[in-house]
């Protein structure tokens, strides 16, 4: 993609807009790379752009005052995410950081807003997209809590396949076991022995560097 209106057609929030829309949206949009292990943002920085992935990998989380560090989410190619922060008007609750050589399209916090204010089609993806990432966040909250390392890996996994969160994702998963590791809040260790254990009974294929899913329902519900 060279332009930013390449940028903003290729978005899966861009489907249902009007031209005169999509080329509102690519004058507020931008794009920065990210080295492999650095911060977007940490968790109390202003940072007012709705931000989208369109390449490599970014995790959600932060670290409790007990010193837990907590993952709510990873975001792959296709996804975007901060739209809670930017219609709040708030500093981020949480710390982001580009788990691989990362690539993001950034929009800006009044082009968002005149989106918001313009598009019906807009604001029909953005309710789509609150209330799956919402979904998400319970999910994430009840695997800390109640599920053994096996099914946390398994559901973690299983959350790349949500459409709306993950449109670009097909049936393989291109992610490290450290990566993985990392975004289940689990030791490579216990990622590579869950994988293992997945391979086994025919939930997925471990390549190098990537993962087949071959039954996302089942590892969506796994220890359920």
């Amino acid at each position: 993609m060279n332009t930013r209106i390449d940028l903003v057609r290729a978005a899966i929030w861009a489907v249902e807009l009007a031209d005169g829309e999509i080329e509102r949206a690519s004058r507020g949009i931008s794009e920065k790379t990210f080295s492999k292990g650095s911060y977007v943002c940490h968790r109390g920085d202003r940072f007012d752009y709705w931000t989208g992935v369109v390449t490599g990998l970014v995790k959600i989380s932060a670290i409790s005052r007990d010193g837990k560090a907590m993952t709510f989410a990873g975001v792959g190619p296709g996804g975007w995410f901060g739209e809670g922060s930017v219609l709040k008007d708030e500093p981020r609750k949480y710390d982001l950081v580009a788990l691989r050589e990362t690539r993001l399209a950034m929009l800006n916090k009044a082009t968002f807003f005149w989106l918001c204010e313009n598009s019906a089609a807009f604001n029909r993806f953005l309710v789509r997209q609150l209330n799956e990432r919402l979904g998400q966040f319970i999910a994430t909250t009840e695997y800390d809590r109640i599920l053994d390392p096996k099914a946390r890996v398994a559901r973690n996994l299983s959350w790349f396949f949500n459409p709306v969160l993950y449109p670009d994702m097909r049936s393989h998963i291109e992610i490290t076991q450290e990566e993985l590791a990392l975004l289940a809040g689990v030791s490579r260790q216990v990622v590579n022995k869950s994988l293992q254990a997945l391979e086994q009974e025919g939930l997925l294929r471990v390549e190098h560097g990537r993962i087949d899913i071959l039954d996302a329902v089942r590892l969506g519900d796994y220890g359920g």
